[in-house]
C-alpha cells in the first residue's frame, strides 16, 4: 500500500498541473485589446509617424503574435490585411470611430471592432495617405458623413484591394 502512495500523489501533481495549464490556455484565448496610439508611433506598412496625420487611424494583431500592428490611415491598414500573405493570420482588427472622434486627431478611446464598422470610401477627407477610409461604429453616422463629405457606404467584407 505504501508504494501506490507516490504514484496517487505523482498523479494528482500531473493532474492539477494540467488543470491549471487549462485555465492558462483559456486566458490567452481572451481577444487583445485596441491600444493607445503614440505620437512617435510608426505605421507598421509605410514607416510614417502615425501621430502626425488626421483622419482614423488602424491596429491589428496577428494569430501569431501579440504585439499589436499600428497603421498611420484605415488606407495601409487594409492594404496590410488584404494582402494574400497575411489575410489569415489576422486575429483583432481595430479603427477609430469617426462619429466620437475629431478628424484632425482622432481618440484612441474611440477604437471599434473594424469588421463590425461601417466606410465611407471616396470622401473629400483625407488621411495620412491621401484619400482613406472612413470609419464608423454605426450605418446612420455613415451615412451622414457620405452625405456632407461624399463616398459610399461599405462594410468590412465588401472592402477590396481594387476598392482601395
Amino acid at each position: 500500500m505504501k508504494k501506490l502512495y507516490p504514484l496517487k500523489l505523482l498523479l494528482l501533481t500531473l493532474l492539477t498541473m494540467q488543470l491549471f495549464a487549462c485555465g492558462e490556455q483559456s486566458a490567452d484565448s481572451q481577444p487583445n485589446q485596441a491600444v493607445a496610439l503614440a505620437r512617435a508611433d510608426e505605421c507598421h506598412l509605410c514607416g510614417m509617424l502615425i501621430g502626425t496625420f488626421p483622419g482614423p487611424k488602424g491596429e491589428l494583431y496577428t494569430k501569431t503574435s501579440d504585439t499589436v500592428k499600428k497603421f498611420c490611415s484605415t488606407r495601409d491598414l487594409f492594404t496590410f490585411l488584404l494582402d494574400p500573405e497575411y489575410r489569415h493570420q489576422v486575429k483583432e482588427i481595430y479603427v477609430h470611430d469617426m462619429s466620437k472622434s475629431p478628424w484632425e486627431a482622432p481618440l484612441d478611446s474611440h477604437f471599434i471592432d473594424a469588421r463590425s464598422a461601417w466606410y465611407v470610401i471616396g470622401s473629400s477627407k483625407t488621411g495620412a495617405m491621401g484619400k482613406t477610409l472612413a470609419s464608423f461604429g454605426d450605418e446612420a453616422s455613415a451615412q451622414a458623413f457620405a452625405k456632407a463629405y461624399g463616398g459610399t457606404l461599405y462594410r468590412f467584407e465588401q472592402i477590396t484591394l481594387a476598392l482601395l
